[in-house]
């Protein structure tokens, strides 16, 4: 019987530089948001600025959480804190849902209480906002395939920059008509549109707080090819789960009545970490099955 452990970690980028610039970005524009919001009596305006509020708090979240994640193991923490970028995800989503509640609820009261804003100040800022959210979300785009949390950065402003696009639309639509309900309305649909963009955020960040198989891998393709190893006869006691929200982990038994342990434990460290992104890894080589295996 012969075990190996491996930690090869996959290097994970440090976006400091990107959090400390769509902070600033974002928190000026809020202010000015919601300042020409209440001048021009938009509650298009004063939404958006309030989601954009809650999207500077979401990327403070994931910048802690990002930070936190890059801590050294310690005596009571043996894992570091690589778990804090899969909870600022989580909280980033639920931050997602309650900014969605106060919009849907003010733009609700602005239905049955409705005011006409100044459609030529909503158009102007909102246009801003644009450039403000775009240029956020580029900063986030390179790693957004690969890092839930920095997904989560990356969704928030990509969905701003169409939300801004959105409120544009509706102060055309003031200008040119002169109806009082396409602001109430336009809030509702932005709280329509972010709500659909958080489902998977936050779908996929609650999966990872209970450590299920992370997307994109399956289990029974991961022990088929861990089976298909040389020498190797059989896989149990098969387990992966998020480390964080760029590392995976797994643990196996690999039958192998054959083989070269050394070998084999290389050939599958190397299979795991090509094919399925997987750099931490406990495999336990065993000579004979356990006669008590049910699922082997």
């Amino acid at each position: 019987m012969s075990a190996g452990h491996s930690h090869d970690h996959i290097d994970a980028t440090d976006f400091g530089r990107a959090f400390a610039i769509g902070i600033a970005l974002n928190l000026g524009f809020v202010i000015v948001e919601a300042t020409y919001g209440f001048v021009a009596g938009s509650m298009a305006l004063i939404a958006d600025a309030g989601h954009n509020l809650s999207d500077v708090l979401g990327l403070v979240v994931a910048w802690a959480g990002a930070r936190m994640a890059l801590r050294s193991p310690s005596r009571r923490f043996s894992y570091g804190l690589k778990k804090a970028s899969i909870l600022a995800a989580l909280i980033n989503a639920l931050l997602l849902l309650v900014a969605i509640g106060a919009i849907a609820a003010e733009a609700v009261r602005r239905l049955f209480n409705p005011s006409l804003p100044d459609g030529a100040t909503v158009m102007a800022v909102a246009a801003v906002g644009i450039l403000i959210n775009g240029a956020t979300a580029l900063l986030f785009a390179r790693a957004s395939a690969h890092d839930i949390n920095i997904r989560g950065a990356f969704l928030h402003m990509t969905a701003d920059a169409a939300v801004s696009a959105a409120v544009v639309v509706a102060g055309f639509l003031i200008l040119t008509t002169g109806q009082q309900w396409i602001d109430p309305v336009m809030s509702l649909a932005i709280a329509g549109v972010i709500f659909w963009s958080s489902i998977s955020l936050l779908k996929e960040s609650v999966w990872m707080t209970l450590a299920g198989v992370p997307a994109g891998i399956e289990l029974d393709e991961v022990a088929a090819e861990l089976g298909s190893l040389d020498g190797v006869t059989a896989v149990h006691d098969l387990h992966v789960w998020p480390l964080s929200t760029t590392e995976n982990a797994l643990t196996a038994h690999l039958v192998a009545p054959d083989a070269e342990p050394d070998a084999l434990l290389a050939g599958a460290r190397e299979l795991l970490r090509s094919r399925f992104r997987i750099a931490h890894s406990t495999i336990q080589v065993e000579r004979q099955a356990p006669g008590d295996c049910i699922d082997c």
